[in-house]
């Protein structure tokens, strides 16, 4: 878990995500016309009092919560930045031409310059090569004050070009951190194949946990075993 959040509410517009949800989770319906989810966020920020607001899509079921933590960590920090997202390497050639990995490209204090669907940076030695491609992880962090801002600008010509949210952002300067991962990329669930994978690893790990659970309760009865093994040899016989 998170260290750092306070409080953690989902908003939704489906009452199918509402129903199977548990009964203890705080829940807000949003209105279903929002463009993108940053904005469907603002319409709850709108209602909270707080200072930072972590985005964490629906479409990350195994994000690593120390992302969370970092994120915000980031926003204490720097008080230039607006929003922080998250980055790792891209590692193949195949990942670094498709259009739906979003690589990202940064300054020297690792703030994001672009957003792009096509290969960025571009090597003109060895165009195809991804070497120090970084490809954007798609959470937020927002200070609330930034967040219904943004929600307030219309779409930009380079969002609607890109179809990328956080390009707004960046068109009407907005700074963006961004925290990188040296490796690691979350299953993204996008089609019923990630769908399939995410699944095999949730399976993979509450079979370990099984197994780890019961070798834990073998380990803690195996020397009761022993001892009542020992004291029944201590008994003399009539």
């Amino acid at each position: 878990m998170a260290a750092l959040p306070s409080r953690v509410v989902v908003a939704t517009d489906d009452e199918r995500i509402r129903c199977a949800l548990p009964p203890e989770t705080e829940v807000v319906m949003t209105r279903a016309d929002h463009p993108s989810g940053s904005d469907r966020i603002a319409e709850v920020a709108a209602g909270l009092d707080c200072g930072i607001i972590v985005n964490v899509q629906g479409d990350l079921p195994l994000l690593d919560p120390t992302l969370v933590d970092e994120l915000i960590e980031m926003l204490r920090r720097d008080p230039a930045l607006g929003l922080a997202t998250v980055a790792v390497p891209i590692e193949t050639d195949e990942e670094f031409a498709n259009p739906s990995v979003v690589k990202v490209v940064c300054d020297a204090k690792g703030r994001a310059l672009y957003f792009s669907r096509s290969p960025i940076p571009h090597d003109r030695a060895n165009p195809a090569s991804p070497s120090g491609a970084m490809r954007h992880v798609g959470i937020y962090a927002y200070r609330r004050e930034t967040l219904l801002r943004f929600a307030a600008m219309p779409p930009t010509p380079l969002e609607r070009t890109e179809c990328l949210e956080q390009l707004r952002a960046l068109e009407n300067g907005i700074v963006i951190g961004v925290v990188r991962r040296a490796h690691g990329v979350p299953i993204e669930v996008d089609t019923p194949e990630d769908l399939a994978a995410v699944r095999k690893t949730l399976a993979a790990a509450v079979q370990a946990s099984t197994a780890q659970a019961a070798t834990a309760q073998a380990s803690a009865t195996r020397p009761q075993t022993a001892r009542a093994a020992s004291a029944a040899e201590e008994v003399p016989t009539s």
